[in-house]
């Protein structure tokens, strides 16, 4: 019983730890994809990822690549932490004869669902937040030449940022911007509801993505093991990871357009606003053309795949049991 209870708490750890790792290293990569998905034909200001993380380093310093990541590193530890635990705790209660036996490929696509279910309380808001501060360089490009960049570059971008959330218009005077007071202004003019705009998309991502992924890294990862009683070798662990994920990323890569566009809050100059998901798919089929839709796959496959390959090692590894075992009078007193 004593090693159920540890369960939870070290999964949590372990979710926590490799979101923070894992955003750390592939957060330039969002970025790029993040921008990518917002261009529209004839305003492209990037040609491909490196073409993005090229100019963004120019106008806005290494740091512009990092633009966004203290909302996702403050996030991430709890939108992983429940993605993983609640998928394990569902998978649980599914099986018949303890955590691996007598679960059918359909019983992993549910625990899946429920855990993509779950996150969206954490990974909206996120989402939300972040996709705000990752797009405005973006729409300082379009307002200057892309060429050659002036030392004022940080003003223009705050001015971009800085409009009214409502009626899109310009304030007179430019603002700092952060996550802070973007979520304040939410929350002042539309409520709660402001933060989750897009939940409906986000649900429509992460949900499959969960019921692709869980389902996909299992069986993988259950090819690399010497025996039915043995673990997978670390190493195979993380590569089930990365091939699941980035499957799973390419898969629901339309969805996350769709999220990314809807999640914008400010536009750029002739960028068109959407009334709902359908709306939204509506217009980037009939202005865009169906390819609009893979904007940015490569770009999130490359996140996604480490992201949870890295969680995978995590939790091989067992650095929550770890931290359990040698600091239990940190947690019992919490």
């Amino acid at each position: 019983m004593s090693q159920q209870q540890l369960s939870l708490p070290a999964k949590l750890i372990n979710g926590g730890i490799a979101g923070i790792v894992g955003v750390t290293c592939v957060f330039p990569i969002d970025l790029a994809k993040t921008r990518l998905q917002n261009q529209r034909i004839g305003q492209q200001a990037y040609k491909s990822m490196m073409d993005c993380l090229v100019k963004t380093v120019r106008s806005e310093g290494y740091f512009g690549m990092y633009r966004g990541a203290a909302v996702n590193l403050t996030l991430v530890t709890p939108e992983k932490a429940i993605k993983l635990a609640a998928n394990d705790l569902f998978r649980h209660h599914l099986a018949k004869d303890g955590w691996v036996k007598g679960l059918t490929v359909f019983k992993e696509m549910l625990a899946g669902c429920g855990a993509g279910m779950c996150q969206v309380i954490v990974t909206t808001p996120m989402e939300m937040l972040k996709i705000q501060l990752q797009d405005a360089g973006r729409l300082a490009a379009q307002q200057q030449k892309p060429v050659m960049v002036s030392p004022t570059k940080l003003a223009a971008t705050n001015t971009v940022l800085s409009r009214s959330y409502n009626s899109g218009t310009a304030v007179s005077a430019p603002r700092a911007v952060s996550a802070t007071r973007i979520a304040t202004d939410l929350l002042r003019t539309q409520g709660i509801q402001g933060l989750y705009k897009g939940l409906g998309a986000t649900l429509m991502r992460d949900v499959p993505f969960s019921v692709v992924y869980f389902p996909l890294f299992a069986n993988l990862n259950r090819l690399g093991k010497p025996s039915p009683d043995e673990s997978s070798p670390f190493y195979w662990a993380f590569l089930s990871g990365c091939v699941a994920g980035s499957t799973a990323a390419v898969a629901v890569n339309p969805c996350d357009v769709v999220k990314t566009r809807l999640q914008s809050l400010n536009k750029g100059a002739s960028e068109e606003s959407y009334n709902g998901v359908m709306d939204c798919v509506n217009k980037i089929l009939r202005k865009e053309g169906p390819s609009a839709f893979l904007k940015g796959a490569g770009c999130r496959a490359l996140v996604i795949a480490p992201l949870f390959g890295i969680a995978q090692v995590m939790y091989f590894v067992g650095v929550g049991e770890y931290i359990l075992d040698n600091f239990p009078s940190s947690f019992m007193s919490v």
